[in-house]
């Protein structure tokens, strides 16, 4: 019997060279069959900067499209800073001629750890007069790409060539606020042209009598025996804030917390400007930081609040003016979380503009947007804390 062969099928379509002949697997580029809208998706997944910039060197193609790229993520890995050099030095200069009023001599005196640290944001995030391709991008990106060791460019630097950006995130290396260990202490802000809202969460100390304080750890705050506001577990908590809070430098410690917040929120606001004016399409930006202490946000409403009127600039910093605030804090002694942690002297402030306070008053959502300001288990810590008695407090433009 004579056995007929069934006919054989391909998977691969039939492709021709020009002179007649069939292409090997090997010379196929699979990636050449993808659309451009898919590779885009794929670029957007990835949206840190550095594998952008490694991706815009594999092909032509793929350098035409990082460009598009509409959701990037740059994590800046240090930050330098130029005390040795003369412009630096006739900054500081010029710095110190500023501080003499007495406003900044308390500034110097009582939040010293955070000036520091802010100039040299200011240095980092600054741009140069110079342009930059993604091929500087991709230089930056990997070490010794372009012939040296290590290669540094600013935020603004970086983001300059890419066109379509409406999400961004910047995340510093850590938070601005030089604090002590065992201490919390977080803030969200957020702006428009000029503050719209802070929350500040902050404890004195985490008992770590219970697992619970792992998940505490793993948010960045570290446990501590021992650091307390005056004897707190001796007296019975009734709600109110005890006699020895005024006394024991407890509410001179929230008033350095509240005004060293506002004072990295606002100087991180400032510092943005550039980056926000050559970016139209932006519709949402966060600046953070790997510590997870603070957090800047704009939304769409607001980034285009700041295009079309300008932020009013402090005189004595290089930081966004804060305006007449309204305040309202929340204060436990003993604040004991359901996974079992327990925050000592633990605070919650709450802060809005004065002009803006009496229209918050009425709006139905309350305290809602207090309590959503964190992630767990610090919305768990704020929602018992707004169930508190409420003290209210205003502070002046600075």
């Amino acid at each position: 019997m004579s056995s007929s062969s069934s006919p054989s099928f391909s998977s691969e379509p039939d492709l021709v060279f020009c002179d007649g002949s069939e292409p090997s697997m090997a010379s196929i580029d699979h990636f050449d069959r993808l659309p451009d809208s898919l590779l885009l998706l794929v670029f957007n997944k990835i949206g840190d900067v550095k594998a952008l910039g490694r991706c815009c060197v594999v092909s032509r193609r793929f350098h035409g499209l990082v460009p598009q790229v509409d959701n990037v993520v740059v994590k800046v890995d240090c930050v330098i800073s130029d005390d040795d050099s003369p412009a630096s030095a006739s900054s500081a200069s010029t710095s110190s001629d500023k501080t003499k009023s007495v406003i900044s001599h308390f500034f110097r005196l009582v939040l010293s750890g955070v000036v520091k640290p802010l100039q040299v944001l200011g240095q980092f995030l600054g741009s140069k007069p110079k342009s930059l391709s993604l091929d500087d991008a991709h230089a930056a990106a990997v070490p010794g790409s372009d012939g040296s060791d290590v290669s540094h460019h600013s935020p603004t630097e970086v983001l300059k060539n890419f066109n379509e950006i409406r999400t961004l995130r910047i995340e510093l290396p850590g938070g601005e606020l030089g604090i002590d260990d065992g201490v919390l202490l977080k803030w969200k802000a957020e702006f428009g042209s000029t503050l719209d809202s802070c929350v500040i969460l902050g404890a004195s100390s985490i008992l770590s009598s219970s697992s619970g304080a792992s998940s505490l750890l793993s948010s960045g705050a570290k446990p501590s025996i021992g650091r307390e506001d005056g004897n707190c577990g001796a007296a019975e908590d009734n709600g109110s804030i005890p006699d020895s809070f005024y006394t024991n430098g407890g509410l001179k410690l929230r008033v350095v917390w509240t005004i060293s917040s506002l004072i990295a929120a606002s100087a991180r606001h400032y510092l943005l400007q550039q980056i926000i004016a050559e970016h139209e399409t932006l519709e949402s930006l966060v600046l953070t930081d790997s510590d997870g202490q603070g957090v800047l946000r704009m939304n769409r409403g607001q980034l285009e609040e700041l295009r079309v009127k300008p932020l009013s600039a402090s005189a004595s910093a290089n930081r966004t003016l804060v305006p007449a605030l309204n305040m309202r804090l929340w204060y436990a002694p003993h604040l004991e979380l359901p996974d079992g942690a327990v925050l000592k002297g633990a605070t919650l402030v709450a802060i809005r503009p004065s002009e803006q306070m009496a229209k918050r008053e009425a709006s139905p959502d309350g305290n809602s947007w207090v309590s959503a300001a964190f992630e767990e288990p610090f919305t768990t810590a704020a929602k018992l804390l707004v169930k508190r008695r409420i003290y209210c407090l205003e502070m002046n433009s600075f």
